[in-house]
């Protein structure tokens, strides 16, 4: 995918050299921005072969709402290294996507879409952000004049949990946007492992997309992704060079089960194909 190897090519040529909390150093550049149009295939890296099914469910974990991975874990070993050994995690992406915390009681003229605030067992108020998202498109197919239709917006990133959590979300927020009968989705992003990370970004949110697309009666548009802190770990750089040598293959194809959004589930989703190159292994920096 072209994009994809333009920005391996940029931060190789404009890169920083900086030190992190992991240890290993990196080079850096500061904001990079791409979109693909998801029209033209299914962005899945074909210069490396990806493990799909992990992305997959890894999705659907963040749809689950879950802030463990004690499920997860027996699919696929992913985010083990940010877990404690019964599986919880100090941040998890979809806890926050279906349950986002609502204060009991806000300051005076607040309001909080009490049509999708739940109440849980412990008495928190949470809110489904996905819920509010698949409604609220629903509502721009019958009204385009609706007024949320700039407001789809959600959030992984609560800023008290950010301060203390061992790693805070790097896709922190993304949102949506109908223009002439397409969903488009534009993922904004704090910190960006491009050799293992991004790949799996650019899919995961891809296939969200086209699923929220088809649960509510819009032609997938385009993804589109900011990264703020564009790196590539010291330690990955021939990997990325040996994919800059490779060809990149024609982009597969989804298709999605012809069911309900929340119904959905791993086998529902079928990558057809799928013709990449060998894999190259990259050590994950904890």
């Amino acid at each position: 995918m072209k994009q994809y190897l333009d920005l391996v090519k940029y931060v190789m040529e404009n890169g920083v050299t900086q030190t992190n909390r992991t240890g290993v150093s990196t080079l850096s550049v500061f904001g990079y921005f791409y979109k693909v149009d998801l029209n033209e295939g299914f962005p899945l890296l074909t210069t490396k072969k990806m493990f799909f099914n992990s992305l997959v469910h890894e999705l659907f974990w963040y749809l689950s709402g879950e802030e463990h991975i004690k499920d997860l874990r027996k699919k696929t070993k992913i985010w083990d290294a940010w877990a404690d050994d019964e599986g919880r995690l100090q941040t998890a992406y979809g806890r926050f996507w279906r349950r986002f915390p609502v204060p009991e009681n806000g300051l005076d003229g607040e309001n909080w879409g009490s049509r999708w605030v739940n109440t849980e067992e412990s008495g928190q108020r949470t809110f489904d952000q996905i819920a509010y998202i698949i409604d609220t498109l629903k509502e721009i197919k019958v009204n385009p004049d609706t007024p949320n239709q700039r407001r789809m917006v959600v959030s992984a990133w609560h800023p008290a949990n950010a301060a203390e959590s061992k790693l805070p979300p790097c896709h922190y927020t993304f949102c949506f946007s109908v223009k002439a009968g397409r969903l488009n989705c534009h993922l904004t992003q704090r910190s960006g492992d491009i050799a293992l990370g991004i790949p799996f970004n650019l899919a995961c949110y891809s296939l969200l997309t086209m699923m929220l697309a088809k649960e509510t009666g819009f032609e997938p548009g385009e993804f589109a992704h900011t990264i703020i802190d564009a790196h590539i770990y010291e330690n990955h750089i021939d990997g990325l060079k040996e994919q800059l040598t490779r060809r990149p293959m024609p982009l597969p194809k989804i298709s999605i089960a012809d069911k309900p959004f929340d119904r959905l589930v791993f086998e529902d989703i079928v990558l057809t194909d799928y013709q990449p190159r060998p894999v190259i292994r990259f050590e994950v920096a904890v």
